[in-house]
This record gives C-alpha cells, sequence and structure tokens, in this order.
C-alpha cells in the first residue's frame, strides 16, 4: 500500500515539476522581455534534467526517463527564450 502511494505521488511531482516551468515561459513571451531571469540557472536546471534522463535510460527507469525529458523540454524552452529576451 505504501510503496503505491509512493509510486502515486512521485508520478505527480514528475508532473508538476513539468508545469512548473511554463508560467515562466508564458511571462517571457508576454513581456519579451527576461530581465531578472537568470539563463545559468536555467541552463543549470537543464544539465541536471538531462543527466536524470540518462540515468533513467540506463536503469531502466522509463517513467524517471519521459518526466524528466518533458521537464528538459519547458525548462529548455525558457531557457530558449530567456537567450533570446536577454541578446535584446
Amino acid at each position: 500500500m505504501l510503496e503505491y502511494f509512493i509510486e502515486a505521488m512521485f508520478s505527480l511531482g514528475l508532473f508538476f515539476n513539468i508545469l512548473l516551468f511554463i508560467p515562466q515561459a508564458l511571462r517571457l513571451l508576454r513581456e519579451k522581455n527576461a530581465q531578472g531571469v537568470s539563463l545559468v540557472t536555467f541552463l543549470g536546471f537543464n544539465l541536471m534534467q538531462l543527466f536524470t534522463v540518462l540515468h533513467g535510460y540506463l536503469k531502466q527507469d522509463y517513467l524517471l526517463m519521459l518526466g524528466f525529458l518533458l521537464s528538459f523540454i519547458t525548462c529548455g524552452w525558457v531557457s530558449y527564450l530567456t537567450w533570446r529576451y536577454q541578446k535584446k
């Protein structure tokens, strides 16, 4: 029973991790300004997520791999928008 609860919370955590980057991306798109957003921080998040994806693949933990792959994409979106709007 406890194992199923932990698995469910882990799955929800992966889902919410994906969603956490969307408000930042939407703000960047709306304001077209990256002032106050640290590109180094988001690139660091991307690097950690990439290695988590690779770890999930190596350990055949496909839920972990997929969750962090989607998080890598949403965080990468923020990283790209930050780079794009900081260079203006």
